[in-house]
């Protein structure tokens, strides 16, 4: 049985869930793509201590990585785009079309995106991190005001191109 709970953040609410191992299986924002849990789940923080104090550390900047075991559903090319989310250091970014050809096509740009849309567990696996080849900020299933603070909260002194159309 997953395990779930909701904790208070400087972008709302996150929902987090995790597996009976204690694997982080899913943390969502308000608004995040309809991806709320399934009924069935128990609000309990015990088993949830590491990856609070990890997200509470995140968004005081004293921390750049996350250091807690993930399970995140997907199928295998999901799982490597978000393993290549993974990798992307604090404080930077990548293209869509720079992950694809990272993965050694670089027509997977637009796979990709659908990837960094299916990503369950947002911040911890940063697609936030991806933006658009001209630099611009581009869609983000938290908002893109929510993608604006987590760029900014991870590097202050980047500017931000914004999106022109939604």
């Amino acid at each position: 049985m997953q395990r779930r709970t909701v904790i208070d953040s400087p972008i709302g609410p996150l929902t987090l869930t995790a597996d009976e191992r204690g694997a982080l299986t899913s943390l969502s924002m308000a608004g995040w793509r309809a991806r709320s849990p399934a009924s069935g789940h128990n609000d309990d923080l015990s088993g949830f201590e590491e990856v609070i104090e990890q997200l509470h550390a995140y968004f005081e900047r004293r921390l750049d990585r996350f250091e807690v075991e993930v399970a995140p559903a997907g199928n295998a090319f999901n799982r490597s785009v978000w393993q290549l989310l993974r990798e992307i250091p604090f404080g930077e970014t990548r293209s869509y079309g720079e992950l694809a050809v990272a993965l050694g096509d670089k027509s997977l740009a637009r796979a990709v995106g659908t990837a960094c849309g299916a990503n369950p567990i947002g911040v911890i696996i940063p697609c936030h991190r991806v933006i658009g080849a001209d630099g611009s900020l581009t869609g983000f299933g938290g908002g893109l005001e929510t993608k604006e603070y987590l760029l900014h909260l991870e590097n202050p002194d980047r500017p931000l191109k914004p999106r022109l159309f939604d």
